[in-house]
């Protein structure tokens, strides 16, 4: 049997083409594709040739309840690895981002960060 790759994400944002844009800043990542949502709405996919996160924006945002890790289900938070930990948290500060929960422990450092819609990102690296 292959070993299994995670290809994709796929989240709920508000404004996808902004988060597309923040993503592609912070991580040098490009847009891979983006249109009409086969559930309505739009989708953008952004990332690198072999792994993306999907943003999909219905055609009407809900409102349902508020982001809770607790509840199984609920996204906890999308990690990207990066070489240079302090130069992307330098991006993320300039991005008007806010940095937190850094951690120094195995197996490699790593900061935390929320977007505009909530999801939170950790940002980690190994070397």
């Amino acid at each position: 049997m292959q070993t299994g790759l995670l290809e994709h994400v796929n989240v709920t944002v508000a404004k996808p083409q902004d988060t597309a844009d923040l993503l592609c800043q912070l991580f040098d990542w490009h847009i891979r594709w983006n249109g009409p949502s086969a559930l309505g709405g739009t989708t953008f996919h952004v990332g690198t040739e072999t792994q993306y996160v999907a943003l999909y924006c219905p055609a009407a945002l809900g409102s349902g309840r508020p982001r809770d890790v607790a509840v199984p289900g609920h996204l906890n938070h999308i990690a990207v690895v990066v070489d240079d930990l302090d130069a992307a948290e330098e991006r993320v500060r300039k991005a008007g981002l806010e940095p937190g929960n850094h951690g120094d422990y195995e197996p490699g450092r790593r900061f935390y960060f929320f977007d505009d819609n909530g999801i939170e990102f950790e940002v980690v690296s190994y070397t």
